[in-house]
């Protein structure tokens, strides 16, 4: 099914998302990069913005905005990248079937790079001292710029090719971006699947480029912190091993990414473009940044308590995200066959039970108290920007849910309200507003207090309340004797929240759709 070829003007039914076609667009597209910038400017090597003095630090002059050598590092990075997927084995997939009957084959592979990019970076860096890894701290900006220049390039020539008249009755567009409104189809993506020959874009930079690349960023900013001190504070440690665990949970479980939102339904253009390449390492390497010039002291019960947040809100997000696929895979296999779910007209079955019984979005929900887990590690030694990513990522995913929501209103119909008037509890996509409120409500009281708690955090009590709280809410929900306790025998029922439709809702990775106003 090819683009439409319309020159202007959307049909009479067509909807709008981010606000578009005009403001959320312009927005996100010109307001994204500016706050990427201005993240490093309210906190760096030059200081940090202090709300309790009111002092804003701003860009340091002397930090050029763009040099030659860093766009060389950054396109081949890319290359090297590109290489390696193309030259690695890797295990050939069937993706869903498109709504012209097509269905893609893709290699997965991402592991692979996983492990030879992080061993040549720990040899060549941490081992042999070949090469300074910590360069990036001090050319942040310049490949932040670079980093820019081929993401805005990328979205450029993505949409510019979906137009070839060669290529026109050949493209198939993004349903929600071939609207004939030239700068909401360049965000949103036209073209919903753009290859090289068997080399699929999207899926590549779903996963590769900007993920490792925020975990190369983290590296680099331990490897300064080690340069300079002579060892490694606990926070970089922590905050480095919490995101490469999420790293590496994403190309562990590549596989997941070909059923997602991103790869379905949204087509690939500047959302995902600099979402992926640009958003994703530059601002969740924010962390790891800050703590180069000022790691706090944290206490062994503080350590403890961080490990224990990061634990619990993993097991919520893995145990959930694998229990969906499998049941999507297979309703009949062993780990799954338990569960109970509910027949709909289209043949398939919503997922009503185990951890889709307790919660609509309990991946969201761990993915949420995940960011949590390694923004506290900075303490309040940098101020609350380190504290961007749990806002930001908040309200990306209170987004997601509401997307998620209406996607499968569309597609079940009056099963999925059914659904939902069968269940006794509100919609946890307002349980998820509820925490993102709290969390800004907790942002703005730290700031207000700054001055006076800065001793807190060495001592862990804000960590240790998070982990207590996730540990209640763990052992409320997934633990089957509360169950028997509070009298639901069958685990998860008419007395439990609303569920998800597993075969619907996508696996969670670090924010995407997301990232250009990057779930």
């Amino acid at each position: 099914m090819g683009g439409s070829g319309r020159a202007s003007g959307p049909p009479p039914e067509q909807s709008f998302e981010f606000f578009g076609p005009y403001i959320g667009p312009v927005g996100i597209v010109f307001g994204t990069p500016l706050l990427c910038y201005a993240l490093y400017g309210l906190c760096g090597p030059h200081g940090c913005l202090d709300l309790s003095a009111f002092r804003v630090p701003g860009l340091p002059t002397s930090t050029p905005l763009f040099t030659w050598t860093a766009l060389g590092v950054v396109l081949g990075w890319v290359a090297f990248q590109a290489a390696l997927h193309i030259l690695l084995p890797g295990k050939l997939v069937k993706g869903v079937v498109l709504r012209n009957g097509e269905t893609l084959t893709y290699k997965l592979n991402g592991l692979y790079n996983f492990w030879i990019t992080m061993a040549l970076v720990l040899v060549l860096s941490f081992a042999t001292q070949t090469v300074d890894l910590g360069w990036v701290y001090d050319n942040y900006v310049p490949l932040l710029t670079a980093s820019l220049v081929l993401s805005v390039s990328l979205s450029v020539l993505l949409y510019v090719g979906s137009h070839l008249p060669w290529r026109r009755g050949r493209v198939l567009t993004a349903k929600a971006a071939d609207t004939g409104y030239w700068l909401y189809d360049f965000y949103m993506g036209r073209e919903l699947n753009p290859r090289l020959g068997s080399f699929d874009l999207k899926q590549w930079c779903e996963l590769v480029p900007g993920l490792l690349g925020w975990l190369v960023l983290d590296l680099g900013m331990a490897h300064r912190q080690w340069q300079r001190d002579g060892q490694f504070s606990a926070a970089m440690l922590l905050v480095c091993a919490f995101q490469g665990l999420y790293v590496w949970d994403s190309v562990q479980h590549e596989p997941a990414i070909l059923t997602s939102m991103d790869i379905t339904t949204d087509g690939f253009g500047f959302m995902l473009s600099f979402g992926d390449l640009t958003w994703v390492p530059f601002t969740y390497s924010t962390q790891a940044r800050c703590l180069v010039a000022r790691a706090p002291r944290l206490s062994g019960l503080a350590v403890a308590a961080l490990v224990l947040l990061k634990g619990l809100s993993y097991a919520a997000f893995r145990g959930s995200n694998s229990q969906k696929d499998a049941f999507r895979r297979d309703p009949g296999a062993p780990a799954v066959k338990h569960l109970r779910s509910m027949p709909t007209e289209r043949g398939t079955r919503l997922l009503i039970s185990g951890w889709w019984g307790i919660s609509r979005h309990p991946n969201y929900l761990g993915d949420w108290l995940m960011a949590w887990a390694w923004c506290l590690p900075t303490g309040l030694s940098s101020g609350v920007i380190p504290y961007f990513y749990v806002i930001y990522f908040g309200v990306l995913l209170v987004h997601r849910a509401l997307r998620d929501d209406h996607a499968c209103r569309e597609k079940y119909g009056k099963d999925w309200d059914k659904y939902c008037k069968a269940m006794v509890r509100p919609p946890d996509d307002a349980m998820l507003a509820f925490l993102l409120g709290t969390a800004i409500g907790v942002m703005m009281l730290l700031s207000v207090v700054e001055m006076w708690v800065h001793n807190a955090m060495e001592h862990g009590w804000l960590s240790i309340t998070l982990s207590a709280a996730a540990g209640a809410l763990f052992f409320r929900l997934a633990h089957p004797l509360l169950n028997k306790l509070t009298g639901d025998t069958e685990g998860a029922g008419a007395h439990a929240a609303p569920a998800a439709a597993a075969e619907l809702v996508p696996a969670t990775r670090p924010a995407r759709e997301r990232q250009g106003g990057a779930g």
